[in-house]
């Protein structure tokens, strides 16, 4: 059956839980439109597809790498290594048109110079650690059973904790008690504590679920089928 959705709405009618295994450290915004490249054997093509970085980070070990919002988690791009939904091929810089394999330099100097000034982790998972405006439209669905469809909402910010964890922080209605809503705001909370969330998306690909465009609607039946 085919999802329908009143005009204007971000609510899509149809019938996960985060997972972190990577300890960063510290976390640098990527401010210059620069991209990720990854293969899809699905799509049956030889051709790349780009994604935005969300932000560069600092790993425990040392390494440093472009973090995305992928499926239904956050990850190191260097572990997209899926050929059919999705495997890293390096870095992209549009204004250039330059393909490109380590980090930036400044970006590199960036993570570990705070690194330096504000330490590490500390291990407590309540503590806040950092937060980093999500500014690449990122969307989180959720999957509202109760009123049988799917409800996008956006990611305002992105917390990292004191185990080394990094959360989607999406908003509470009930909790706004004024605006702009800014990081670090009381009416914030994990996307993975709630037990509707099902995946992300980025912002081109919500706008298309939002004008019911039939090949997103057609990826979203398949996604949930899986």
């Amino acid at each position: 059956m085919k999802p329908s959705m009143p005009h204007g709405s971000n609510v899509v009618p149809f019938t996960g839980r985060f997972h972190h295994d990577s300890p960063w450290v510290r976390l640098a915004v990527e401010t210059d439109n620069l991209s990720i490249l990854y293969s899809n054997k699905h799509r049956k093509s030889e051709k790349y597809y780009s994604m935005k970085i969300l932000c560069w980070a600092l790993q425990e070990d040392g390494t440093i790498t472009a973090v995305v919002p992928w499926m239904n988690t956050i990850s190191d791009c260097h572990k997209l290594n899926d050929e059919y939904y999705g495997k890293w091929q390096g870095y992209y810089d549009p204004c250039t048109e330059s393909l490109f394999d380590d980090p930036p330099e400044h970006k590199m100097l960036e993570l570990n110079s705070a690194a330096d000034y504000f330490g590490g982790p500390n291990g407590d998972p309540k503590a806040i650690v950092q937060e980093i405006p999500d500014t690449i439209g990122t969307h989180v669905m959720l999957n509202s059973n109760s009123q049988d469809h799917l409800i996008l909402t956006d990611v305002l910010s992105w917390r990292l904790y004191g185990d080394g964890r990094l959360e989607a922080m999406i908003i509470d209605e009930e909790l706004v008690e004024e605006t702009p809503i800014l990081t670090g705001s009381a009416c914030l909370y994990p996307a993975s504590e709630n037990p509707e969330f099902r995946y992300f998306f980025q912002h081109h690909i919500a706008n298309q679920i939002k004008s019911e465009d039939p090949e997103a609607l057609a990826a979203i039946a398949l996604l949930l089928d899986r």
